[in-house]
């Protein structure tokens, strides 16, 4: 039965077409903290589809946790299974938790730490091809580092030949997740417009490039220490099962677009945070110094780097790189006096939260020092600091992100300092992943301790 207004949570006023579904997906972060400004819980409609913004770590906690069994993943992530197949983000129930126990082990403490050593060498790699007073494309620069940590650390190679075609991929890739939140998506792919035309182009780019790795290594079956490995030679603990080779690609190129874009676009917004506060870029390269005493950075160096844990943590906080959390409702069922019905969107935002002055000092400000008395662990257990998401959905590759991001920080700030370049404007770009709506020019200036 559909619900009158006086028994749904309080909205904005809809549109006569497509409900609000045309100023959310105009502005989503500008339009989900208006919802938030009236209550925790609020109501919205996607042209045919009841939506439920929940905007308290209460709530949140109750979506991932406590009541995930009632829900199924987002309709975006549910579309999204036609360009990443059935992988760890798309996958559900048994499978999912099938395919995350046989991946886990890529992930484990050891084996981040030797991926570190790549972090490292990719990172000092790409600083050393800069030259001083340069005006960069910063997040270009930071998209074509994370490409080359992920093409050694998953694949063993190096993608700078491919670099270019792999990167437009990568790009045609996401901007189509935009495609596909469209409604009727499902029938406008059928048609030869331009963004299905470059969407298949990137898919078959990108399954070329996988298959005829997966291909090559089970000619010549071997622990070469990187993540494809891990999943060719992965074995399921109930029934001894192997993926296919379907399989090993859904989850290779999963892990190649969460691993590569959500990297780039949390450092390309750290390197543009330190440029705007003076005080803290000159504190992050003051403990660099000392902690590091003129030497690369390595996995052993990261207990001590926790100045740079607590840049990259408030970058994350301001520009959490995955900003919105979507669930479906599996069946009817009550949340916070409301009855959501099944088949209604339920969704969280990071970005909304992470800014919610109920929770956050200075909400609106760079403050790293904050995370001196709170830290990340507390946060995350408290559910209001969710840039990996909770639950048996959370983000599989946390701790390879931590180490990548803090790595890849040191080393860059150990030899350079970035400033805005004239008439660089500051928007978001937020499709699956929050990414910098008008690039990121800064100047590259080297620092004179080289």
């Amino acid at each position: 039965m559909a619900q009158t207004a006086d028994q749904r949570p309080p909205g904005l006023k809809a549109g006569v077409f497509g409900g609000h579904f045309f100023k959310y997906r105009g502005r989503p972060t500008e339009f989900l903290t208006k919802m938030a400004s009236l209550g925790d819980v609020s109501y919205m409609r996607l042209f045919g589809m009841p939506a439920y913004f929940l905007n308290h770590p209460d709530l949140a906690r109750d979506l991932l946790i406590t009541n995930n069994s009632k829900f199924i993943k987002g309709p975006a992530l549910r579309r999204s299974h036609r360009l990443l197949g059935t992988g760890l983000l798309t996958s559900e129930g048994d499978f999912h938790l099938r395919q995350r126990r046989m991946i886990q082990p890529a992930f484990h403490r050891d084996r981040i730490a030797a991926y570190a050593e790549t972090m490292v060498e990719e990172s000092c790699r790409i600083r050393q091809e800069w030259r001083d007073g340069y005006v960069l494309d910063l997040d270009r620069e930071m998209m074509r580092l994370t490409l080359r940590i992920v093409g050694k650390t998953l694949f063993s190679v190096d993608v700078d030949e491919e670099a270019e075609e792999v990167g437009r991929a990568m790009t045609d890739l996401l901007e189509a997740f935009n495609f596909m939140l469209l409604p009727f998506s499902e029938y406008l792919e059928m048609l030869p417009l331009p963004p299905a035309t470059r969407c298949k182009r990137a898919i078959d780019t990108l399954d070329k490039i996988i298959y005829g790795i997966i291909e090559d290594r089970r000619m010549e079956p071997s622990d070469e220490g990187d993540l494809l490995s891990m999943l060719l030679l992965a074995r399921d603990e109930d029934d001894g099962g192997v993926m296919t080779d379907k399989q090993v690609r859904d989850e290779a190129i999963t892990l190649f677009v969460a691993g590569h874009e959500t990297t780039a676009n949390a450092l390309t917004f750290t390197f543009y945070l330190l440029s705007q506060n003076p005080e803290a870029e000159k504190r992050l390269q003051e403990e660099i110094e000392s902690v590091l005493k003129g030497k690369r950075p390595s996995f052993e160096d990261l207990g001590r780097l926790r100045f740079a844990e607590a840049v990259l943590a408030e970058s994350m906080r301001l520009f959490p790189p995955a900003w919105a959390i979507g669930r479906t409702s599996a069946e009817d069922l009550e949340i916070s006096g409301y009855t959501v019905p099944k088949g209604a969107l339920v969704l969280i935002s990071p970005y909304v939260m992470h800014r919610d002055t109920r929770f956050w000092e200075d909400a609106d400000k760079f403050r790293p020092e904050r995370w001196e008395k709170r830290s990340v662990k507390e946060a995350t257990r408290d559910f209001n600091y969710l840039p990996f998401s909770r639950g048996v959905r959370s983000c599989i590759g946390e701790g390879f992100a931590w180490t990548e991001g803090i790595l890849a920080l040191a080393a860059i700030a150990q030899k350079w300092s970035f400033r805005l370049a004239d008439g660089q404007k500051i928007g978001l770009n937020p499709v699956i992943t929050l990414r910098p709506k008008y690039g990121m020019k800064m100047i590259a200036k080297r620092r004179n301790n080289n």
